[in-house]
């Protein structure tokens, strides 16, 4: 019955298998890959470059349409935009005034802007002023646009006024509402009108419709153009309006793609956008050449792709077999030493990178445990001095200017004020000192900033005040000592410029963190000023204080904790100081510095 190592043992991948895995993905599934993207880049390719040639001619069809439909809307511009026709069209007049008026001023003017084209079209112009009179070739019920192309007709705008096409024009919007459409009997006759009001825009916030222009062309003429022998025998050209509707059609669409011609297999569709109502110009074009071109590529890449998969296949098992009985050997030499085997050593021969992997692995057997047990008690002794080589630098000159307030006060013989003095000193010294101990609780840090602040208010009196906004939670834990005194003694010193100076100092639990804050009100620190304490220029001395204290905790806590400045000249000055919320029960907090090295 196999044991429990034995079990384990067999749980993981070899690194036989792993390494044919890894050929397979790296080498197999590549020359497929390439096989694959090889043929779709070639067929994509000549897709693409066809899809160019011909979206290139239906730019060319495109431009033509919109010529021609730009002429047309040309005629009707020169008609609306025409002020002395508008202030004929809105005079009402009787007999002989209304008819020469009709044949000198209103009728040249059509007929000018109708001979301004070589379209042959017809146009027909519905007047709201009915005191002129009706000229017209035909039957307005029976039209033939083409018995009066190059000519026009006048009726009555009340002859269209129910007519659907005409009461579900668009609202007008002066120089902008304009529409091409089929109406009345342009289906029939092959033909497509262009519609526009005419209007009265002598009040442009009241526009009064006086006139409307239907302008009827033929669709053969209009979309000239659009010859589908010219992107290829086989091809379909469409014209489709806004809404889908087919205007004009050359070639022939198979029956099978109409209604959903985009997703026919068999045919490369490319639209173009025409004119400003998004008509739609679709060429539909055959892929029955570019797929025979296509399939002979495929076989020709499948074979060799299926050539390079069993040449490859065998190398990698031939591979993978050699390199995994070596790398076995090594396996069981590391397990040894994992297992504190450290007499465990490995045999080989030859003169590859095995052979040196095998006597490096020997080496290092022998030396393992004296190199740990070496760097784990450096590692302590360094930590250790570079906590009390931080501590030690404390700034001296605050015992020094206390003394010397101390022998003021007696020399002039204010005694209250030497004893609280002197008992407070005493005090402070007694916290800083703590017993050699690094780590003190916040009460003990708490109790010794008041000590200095009450050193600092028996010397200035009024002029120097302190606040305290301290959360009780944080008085459980425990700190690096002398981490907020140095940063009221800084503010009193350089933030201090003879006004009365505040101080506030807060501190608060903030997730896993606490969280301390030194604020004064003092002249405030330039942001080079700040920069140059956390990164000195050479030479300077600035802010050794502060990098003394940062240093501290960084050194005692990690990176990730620390000082941060903010100041603005004149306003003032915020310390935050950040650290872990740690208990004061944690074993390396009751010795001298701090035994993990890590």
């Amino acid at each position: 019955m196999p044991t429990l190592g034995e079990k384990q043992k067999h749980k993981y991948i070899p690194f036989g298998y792993k390494l044919m895995i890894t050929y397979m993905v790296f080498i197999i599934l590549p020359v497929i890959a390439i096989g694959y993207f090889s043929h779709s880049m070639y067929q994509d390719s000549i897709r693409q470059q066809t899809k160019n040639n011909i979206q290139g001619t239906l730019v060319q069809m495109k431009d033509n349409i919109e010529y021609k439909m730009g002429e047309v809307d040309r005629i009707s511009t020169m008609l609306y935009g025409d002020y002395s026709l508008i202030t004929q069209l809105r005079v009402y007049g009787k007999g002989w005034d209304s008819f020469e008026r009709t044949t000198k001023i209103i009728m040249p003017k059509f007929s000018i802007a109708l001979n301004s084209t070589g379209l042959n079209i017809a146009m027909f112009l519905f007047l709201e002023n009915d005191t002129f009179p009706e000229i017209y070739y035909g039957s307005i019920d029976n039209e033939r646009p083409e018995d009066f192309e190059g000519s026009y007709n006048i009726y009555h705008l009340s002859r269209i006024q129910d007519k659907a096409w005409h009461m579900d024009f668009p609202p007008e919007q002066f120089g902008k509402t304009k529409l091409w459409q089929r109406v009345e009997k342009d289906r029939e006759f092959k033909r497509i009108s262009f519609l526009r009001r005419l209007v009265d825009y002598e009040k442009p916030l009241e526009l009064k419709e006086i006139g409307f222009m239907r302008i009827s062309a033929r669709t053969e003429e209009l979309f000239q153009a659009v010859d589908y022998q010219k992107i290829g025998v086989g091809s379909a050209l469409l014209i489709k309006d806004e809404l889908g509707r087919v205007l004009y059609q050359s070639g022939t669409v198979p029956k099978e793609t109409s209604g959903k011609l985009s997703q026919n297999a068999e045919y490369l569709t490319i639209r173009e956008s025409v004119g400003e109502q998004s008509w739609q110009l679709e060429a539909y074009v055959p892929l029955t050449v570019m797929e025979q071109d296509s399939a002979k590529v495929r076989m020709f890449i499948i074979l060799i792709c299926f050539l390079c998969l069993v040449v490859f296949t065998f190398a990698g098992v031939f591979i993978s077999r050699y390199f995994s009985v070596r790398m076995n050997k090594i396996v069981f030499v590391l397990n040894a030493f994992r297992e504190g085997d450290l007499r465990k050593r490995m045999g080989y021969r030859g003169k590859d990178e095995f052979s040196q992997i095998a006597s490096a692995l020997n080496e290092m057997g022998r030396n393992i445990d004296n190199l740990i047990e070496q760097v784990y008690v450096t590692q302590i002794e360094k930590k250790e001095a570079e906590l009390e080589s931080l501590q030690a630098q404390i700034n001296p000159h605050f015992l020094y200017n206390t003394l010397s307030s101390i022998s003021r006060l007696a020399q002039f013989g204010e005694v209250d004020k030497l004893q609280r003095m002197v008992l407070d000193l005493a005090k402070f010294y007694r916290l800083s000192l703590n017993e050699g101990r690094t780590v003190i609780p916040i009460r003990s840090e708490l109790e010794q900033v008041q000590a200095y602040m009450n050193i600092q208010t028996t010397k200035f009196g009024d002029s120097v005040s302190v606040f305290y906004d301290i959360d009780p939670e944080i008085i459980k834990y425990v700190t690096v000592k002398l981490i907020l005194q140095p940063f009221i003694e800084n503010a009193l010193e350089h933030g201090w410029f003879g006004s009365p100076i505040h101080i506030r100092v807060s501190g608060k639990m903030e997730e896993d963190n606490i969280v301390f804050k030194i604020i004064d009100d003092g002249i405030g620190m330039s942001e080079d000023l700040i920069r140059q304490i956390f990164d000195p220029v050479e030479g300077l001395n600035t802010g050794f204080g502060i990098r003394n204290v940062n240093s501290r905790i960084q050194l005692h806590f990690g990176a990730k904790y620390g000082v941060t400045i903010g100041s603005r000249p004149g306003i003032g000055t915020t310390v935050q100081i950040v650290i872990p919320a740690e208990r004061a029960e944690c074993p390396n907090h009751g010795t001298k510095g701090k035994q993990d090295p890590g």
